[in-house]
């Protein structure tokens, strides 16, 4: 018999659900060291707490998250809040001894992911365990490209192009949900899906972005009030309240090894719908992928004759591919829901293991001060921002 990690979860709205699904697979599809039990959601309203907690899973439903917390038989929490709670809530469970892991980005402010940082490594030193969830690492495409670099093929690294570009806002009319608002989400294309394309990009080169120069716009000004919201879905409300957060972000940036970088993440980009890019250039070779087409990565060897070169597709779905092998056979394609499966089941490894899991919160800091210098840059006419790096 394994061991039992029970975890409790806070918030059942659209990572809620994608959480919830994670813990229903992750131990049918791994053989894992620990035996993880959907003990307890919590979440603000009473009837839609139980309601979700029925549907989704979980055994118990809890209308305030600090009694999740005092719960015995609960070993991990799962942040899957607005940014505005993460850090209350994180540093709470950590000081009970709880393992964690966070909803992306970390934090809504350098401050705060910076005490989010220092409770976890203090809590490291007791043998509790934290990890912020940037799911896009666990896509076997994104896996393969890191594992590519790291193993030389590419050389040394000279560009990186990121892109994250959706269309979900486009609509004028579309209502004034806790996305488009900064007390509750801190940024808006920003720290929404540019964190990813940030993250991405430093995981797969194993760099750190230096600096930035950058450029935001909101290019709806008003939008009308939701009755009720959950991130990307809202009822209608009257009246109208300003959007308090960007609709794009554009900026450039220098990495550790001397190379240049261009990120661009928009909610406005028409005909878009999750279309996370990347393309890396390196001395000896060149890699790309597109999210929207999730099991492929395409990788040019320069080191092959002229009469051969040229980007080949690598349909990454073989059981040697990273993550694959636990799933269907080769060709048989995996979906977004299967990130953050894998992510779950290297966090309970990590915690079974006794090591810190990556991303770390620390990691997580990384991506906010960026942010931070993109948001400066932007209000400073673009000027070259430092980015801290640690």
């Amino acid at each position: 018999m394994r061991p039992v990690a029970g975890v409790g979860m806070v918030g059942y709205a659209f990572m809620g659900r994608t959480h919830s699904q994670a813990w229903r697979n992750v131990d049918a599809f791994f053989d894992l060291p620990l035996r993880p039990a959907m003990v307890a959601l919590a979440g603000r309203n009473p009837e839609a707490t139980e309601q979700a907690a029925a549907k989704l899973g979980w055994a118990h439903a809890e209308t305030d998250w600090k009694r999740v917390l005092d719960r015995d038989d609960v070993q991990i929490v799962d942040i899957c809040t607005p940014g505005d709670s993460h850090a209350e809530i994180a540093i709470a469970a950590l000081a009970a001894g709880k393992h964690v892991i966070c909803e992306k980005p970390l934090a809504n402010s350098v401050a705060e992911a910076e005490e989010m940082a220092a409770a976890a490594r203090a809590a490291a030193g007791r043998g509790v365990r934290a990890m912020v969830a940037f799911n896009y690492r666990r896509v076997p495409a994104v896996a393969l490209a890191r594992r590519f670099v790291a193993e030389g093929k590419l050389g040394q690294i000279r560009h990186v192009r990121a892109q994250y570009l959706q269309d979900w806002i486009v609509d004028p009319d579309f209502p004034l949900v806790w996305r488009l608002q900064k007390d509750k989400a801190g940024s808006g294309a920003l720290g929404d899906i540019g964190a990813h394309i940030i993250d991405t990009a430093q995981y797969v080169t194993g760099e750190r972005l230096t600096g930035v120069s950058a450029m935001t716009e909101t290019f709806v000004k008003e939008r009308p009030l939701a009755a009720a919201s959950s991130g990307r879905w809202a009822g209608s409300g009257t009246g109208k309240g300003p959007v308090t957060v960007d609709d794009a972000a554009l900026f450039n940036g220098r990495l550790t090894g001397g190379g240049l970088a261009s990120f661009e993440a928009t909610r406005f980009a028409t005909g878009r719908k999750n279309a996370l890019r990347i393309e890396i250039n390196g001395s000896l070779g060149s890699l790309a992928f597109d999210f929207e087409s999730m099991n492929e990565l395409w990788f040019h060897d320069h080191t092959l004759d002229d009469a051969e070169a040229g980007f080949r597709r690598v349909l990454v779905t073989e059981p040697g591919h990273p993550y694959a092998g636990a799933w269907w056979p080769p060709g048989h394609g995996l979906g977004y829901e299967h990130a953050f499966t894998h992510e779950l089941k290297d966090f309970i490894e990590a915690i079974a293991a006794g090591t810190d899991p990556e991303p770390s919160f620390d990691d997580g800091l990384q991506v906010q001060r960026v942010l931070a210098a993109v948001e400066q840059s932007a209000a400073d006419d673009s000027r070259f921002t430092p980015v801290e790096v640690s």
